[in-house]
């Protein structure tokens, strides 16, 4: 069930699951013991549920057994948006794990039909190519790589696999909850339609994910320490996807509204961290730092030069960095 291409990058690198206990990431990870790939796993415990002490147990006795590290978090997460809440929680943990034991890879149990639930609500939002074709099974990340080995199986062919296995794994009763958006859009859109439709489906992907790659062109982006920038093209909307993915490899998600506001606007801020400014033909892009004292000699020789405000927080302590964009816009 996985890709040799996929087998060949884990064989010889550092290796995280995003294990849960439910039969994807469950499937997954007796998969990866079935082709002998070494590999540790961290799980999330949000207490919201009663089960998720019984899952955490499972994943520590899992570990004990197969000989490899659980790292277990437990989490308190506002009720308010929890979707989105809890995944910047579960994401911040991977990332001070990966960095910690400095992991290469990270592996997650998507799957077919969470790529195309994905996709339906994406398109019920407003949406152009790249968003529709949503998740990739190899994706660079900025201090490690995302493998999502599954995104080509169903469900059914996981549980399949479990059961004629007699392999434990949990269900997780708040996947049944509709007031989630994405529990609502599983189970009245993209299940019914994966049961008729899978095979077709499946080669939609292929076919836009080949379209993708062919009109959107990722601009050639340089970066100096935490400093990045590129040269704006001719397409504003290939300039934001360009955008969108460095930030993503930074663990830097973009909301719809930023990036509407970037086809809008020469300057925005993204989640607080990352400032964004597209001006004298380049895009720059930098972390966020409020600019305080700072010397009558730079702010004029920022002044003169044209740069962006809010981009001086960070430039005015970043010698390095000052001097490439001056040296840029001289």
């Amino acid at each position: 069930m996985l890709k040799n291409a996929t087998l060949q990058k884990l064989e010889s690198s550092k290796n995280l699951l995003a294990f849960s206990g439910g039969g994807d990431s469950t499937a997954l990870l007796f998969l990866l013991l079935d082709n002998n790939v070494k590999f540790d796993i961290a799980i999330v415990d949000y207490q919201v549920r009663d089960q998720s002490k019984k899952e955490v147990a499972y994943a520590k006795e899992l570990a004990n057994k197969h000989d490899f590290k659980c790292h277990v978090l437990l989490a308190s997460v506002p009720e308010s948006n929890f979707e989105a809440n809890a995944r910047m929680v579960r994401y911040d943990f991977f990332n001070e794990l990966i960095k910690e034991y400095e992991y290469d890879n990270l592996l997650t149990a998507h799957h077919l039909g969470d790529r195309f639930e994905w996709t339906l609500m994406q398109f019920c939002k407003g949406a152009g190519c790249v968003e529709l074709s949503g998740m990739k099974e190899f994706e660079k990340r900025d201090r490690y790589n995302l493998l999502r080995p599954l995104l080509g199986h169903e469900k059914s062919e996981l549980l399949s696999y479990l059961n004629a296995n007699n392999l434990k794994y949990f269900e997780d009763e708040s996947n049944l909850d509709e007031k989630y958006q994405r529990n609502y859009f599983r189970a009245n859109h993209s299940k019914p339609l994966l049961e008729k439709y899978a095979s077709g489906i499946k080669k939609s992907f292929q076919y836009m994910d080949e379209d993708v790659n062919d009109l959107v062109e990722d601009s050639h982006i340089e970066e100096l320490e935490e400093f990045a920038y590129f040269k704006a093209s001719k397409s504003k909307r290939g300039d934001v996807v360009s955008i969108d993915r460095h930030l993503k490899a930074k663990g830097c998600l973009m909301g719809a509204n930023e990036k509407k506001l970037l086809r809008e606007v020469k300057t925005i801020v993204v989640s607080r961290k990352f400032v964004v400014n597209q001006e004298h033909g380049f895009v720059f892009i930098a972390p966020y730092v409020l600019a305080k004292e700072m010397p009558k000699e730079f702010k004029e020789k920022m002044r003169l030069l044209k740069i962006e405000p809010k981009l001086r927080g960070y430039l005015h302590k970043r010698e390095n960095a000052k001097e490439l964009i001056i040296g840029l816009l001289s």
